[in-house]
């Protein structure tokens, strides 16, 4: 079985948010290992060179193999939980691989053309990504590392949906069985609004003082009004 990426782990016995927490000073990230017919397995791997391999895009679409000593194992990554605010990985997670067993995993979409599609070349249009990723099932033999979509084609208001998409061989793509949606599309750009004339700024500048001085007459009749009630009081 092909792999793309090797990842030295180790085992660890120790769990809990406290054991986790003192793996993470270390420089070590807790991950698990699950899947298959044996039992989950927690691992601890080296932060440093976790993070230099997860800014590869394939590392998230390509089988992996995971070295615990003597032991290998192919494995897929399923989920990466991150830091909210900081560039720090706290934990992941690896399903095992069988040669012999279909895998759920997702594959990125790889664009070209967008450049000379007449939708955009010659219409002035602005290309629109609906999907970046699709989820596949598939043999870990057949597994793509993308999708590339063409869209050289495409012209002002035109689309390509799931079920033009060039799935190789032994390939099924499971978002096709609930609905046949929209990956990428062009549209024209959006109207902005005109910017307002020099005679419009004129007649909008020339109102706001005439709006203003209704209230201001009206306070000054009411002020008239009150000062004979003033006078009669003193008498």
């Amino acid at each position: 079985m092909k792999t793309s990426f090797e990842l030295v782990a180790e085992f660890r016995e120790m769990h809990g948010k406290g054991a986790s927490r003192r793996l993470r000073r270390s420089g070590k990230v807790p991950a698990i290992l699950y899947g298959g017919e044996a039992d989950a397995r927690p691992l601890s791997l080296d932060h440093q060179k976790l993070v230099i391999m997860l800014d590869n895009e394939r590392f998230y679409s390509t089988i992996l193999n995971l070295k615990v000593g003597d032991q290998s194992q192919a494995a897929v990554l399923k989920d990466v939980q991150r830091h909210p605010f900081r560039n720090a990985v706290l934990h992941v997670d690896f399903q095992r691989v069988d040669e012999n067993e279909k895998i759920r995993i997702s594959i990125p979409l790889h664009f070209k053309g967008e450049a000379i599609a007449p939708g955009v070349k010659s219409q002035g249009g602005i290309v629109s990504h609906m999907r970046t990723e699709v989820e596949i099932s598939c043999l870990p033999k057949d597994l793509p590392e993308f999708v590339e979509v063409d869209i050289s084609g495409l012209s002002i208001n035109e689309s390509i949906h799931l079920s033009q998409l060039k799935i190789p061989d032994g390939v099924q793509l499971l978002e096709l069985l609930k609905e046949d949606a929209a990956v990428v599309a062009i549209h024209s750009p959006r109207a902005e609004e005109p910017e307002p004339t020099a005679a419009a700024a004129a007649t909008a500048e020339a109102a706001a003082p005439a709006a203003g001085a209704a209230p201001a007459e009206a306070a000054k009749k009411e002020e008239t009004k009150k000062e004979p009630a003033k006078k009669d009081a003193k008498k």
